[in-house]
Parts: C-alpha cells; structure tokens; sequence
C-alpha cells in the first residue's frame, strides 16, 4: 500500500470524502491523500465490475477520474487538495 517516505512540516488541510473528512497535506494531489489514507479503490468499472484507481499518477490513462466540488470526472492525480474540498468518489462495492 501507498506510504509517506519522511515526516514533514507542510500543514494539514481536510476534505471530504463521501462525507467523512480525511486529513490530507497542502499540496497533495487528492489521489495522494486517498492513498494515504487507504483508499485506493475510486470507483468500479460499469463494463467489468473490476475496482479502479490510480495507475500512472501524471494524468494520463484517467482511471482516478472521481467527482470533486460537484465536477465529475475530474483526474484526482492531477488535482490539488484544498480545505473543505468535496470528494465524491464512484461507485464501489458495497464492502469497498
């Protein structure tokens, strides 16, 4: 699973991810603060069931695709956390 390398003094912002806050540092993408906090399924895909997430974290193949501050599919790689930030992530299993 997705670990911190080394403490650090950056400050904490929090978000909300279906709901419930996550703590999350400034400048984090909100991939990294999801993994960080152990999530690491986003979504589940409609054609396979399969669970998705982070793959190549620049952008590219959009599978962190999730709805932040009422935008949906919105690359969470490549997003910034901000305080209060509203994190809508897609459908999952119900135990996921």
């Amino acid at each position: 699973m997705f670990e911190r390398m080394r403490p650090t003094d950056v400050p904490e912002v929090t978000i909300l991810v279906d709901g419930r806050p996550v703590s999350a540092r400034a400048g984090d993408t909100v991939a990294v603060a999801l993994l960080a906090s152990g999530i690491a399924a986003f979504r589940v895909n409609a054609a396979d069931g399969a669970l998705r997430g982070p793959y190549c974290l620049m952008g590219i193949c959009q599978e962190c695709r999730i709805g932040i501050d009422g935008n949906s599919a919105v690359p969470a790689c490549t997003t910034q956390v901000a305080d209060g930030m509203r994190v809508t992530l897609g459908p999952r299993p119900a135990d996921g």
